[in-house]
């Protein structure tokens, strides 16, 4: 994609929406704005005279929701797809909805707690990823996250914390690390780029799937055995202690490496206050989020994995932690979790 730019389509109801997105993105040199839609048949004749790389879509639309358009477009010609969503409890369901049925990543709209920069920033990252994503890995793994899993087992509890980072692609790659923990498994920590509403809602869908219990992270929540907490969308996640408990802080603060909340945020204070006590793994996404945090959760002694690169829908942040020798082991998505387990016991 670096030799030409590009080519994003958006498919959106609104033509205020429309009309800023186009004019934020135009910004970029890498990136052309071949066309927009109102609703889904519009999009389908764009579709077949742009051949974009990357989809900007609505979900809430008239003629045809999103959700069945986008089903439609990864039965007969799968394009990675963006969602841009309302930011509600709702649009935050109907998103992972998305997710779950092949779209590469989810945005807000304009007009939300991120203001339009900040929101340019983070999309033009995305679009970035989802023009080198997997699109053939991701919807198998779309598939694959609807199957039974065989969860693992632990012969006992540990004062272990696990620590996860993910993007692009995360959401099912966090989801097959969770639904093979067992009820005991370590305190866990997680930072997976989402908006807020979409991390609530990806936080109870994993609860239903899991053993262990998962929710979306309160400020001075406890890191116990058998929970998960998933860092609130917009907000950093920090884990800190007082004297044998963990405990995580959940704090504004500016973007790092254009995310809130940042995996790096949440790794380096991890390699801080849990040190040799920490379990480590980043996974598939764009850009480097992570991977020096990863390498100070390495340097005290913690145990760290990256993702590889066949099992990955973007091989970006695993990668460059690779590249800094940050990982201990670089393996499959469908080993992280026995890998964490058996170090933790």
């Amino acid at each position: 994609m670096s030799a030409v730019k590009i080519k994003v389509l958006i498919v959106d109801d609104s033509a205020v929406v429309r009309q800023v997105l186009s004019a934020e993105l135009a910004k970029d040199p890498e990136i052309e704005v071949v066309g927009t839609a109102p609703d889904p048949y519009v999009a389908r004749d764009k579709i077949v005279q742009t051949q974009p790389h990357v989809i900007l879509l609505d979900i809430e639309m008239p003629r045809m929701d999103g959700l069945t358009f986008l089903r439609k477009i990864m039965h007969y010609h799968p394009i990675p797809i963006i969602i841009v969503s309302s930011l509600t409890p709702k649009g935050g369901q109907l998103a992972l909805e998305a997710i779950q049925a092949g779209a590469v990543d989810v945005m807000c709209k304009p007009g939300s707690s991120f203001s339009v920069v900040e929101l340019t920033e983070a999309l033009i990252d995305k679009i970035k990823g989802a023009a080198f994503a997997n699109i053939k890995k991701h919807v198998t793994l779309s598939a694959e996250t609807n199957r039974p899993v065989e969860r693992l087992a632990m012969s006992k509890t540990t004062d272990k914390v696990v620590a996860l980072g993910a993007s692009t692609g995360g959401t099912q790659a966090i989801e097959a690390v969770l639904t093979r923990f067992p009820s005991n498994a370590p305190g866990t920590v997680i930072v997976q780029h989402m908006p807020e509403h979409f991390t609530r809602s990806f936080a109870e869908r994993l609860d239903s799937l899991c053993e262990m219990e998962v929710r979306e992270a309160r400020d001075n929540d406890s890191v116990i055995p058998g929970v998960a907490l998933i860092a609130p969308g917009n907000y950093h996640m920090l884990l800190r202690r007082s004297g044998a408990r963990y405990f995580v802080q959940v704090k504004t603060g500016p973007l790092v490496h254009h995310q809130r909340p940042s995996v790096e945020v949440l790794f380096k204070s991890v390699a801080k206050y849990a040190a040799a006590n920490a379990i480590g793994a980043i996974m598939t996404g764009m850009g480097a989020d992570g991977a020096e945090g990863l390498l100070e959760m390495k340097q005290a002694g913690a145990f760290t994995i990256a993702q590889d690169e066949a099992s990955s829908v973007v091989y970006g942040m695993p990668a460059e932690a690779a590249k800094k020798g940050a990982a201990c082991e670089i393996v499959s998505l469908d080993r992280i979790a026995s890998r964490i387990i058996a170090h933790a016991s």
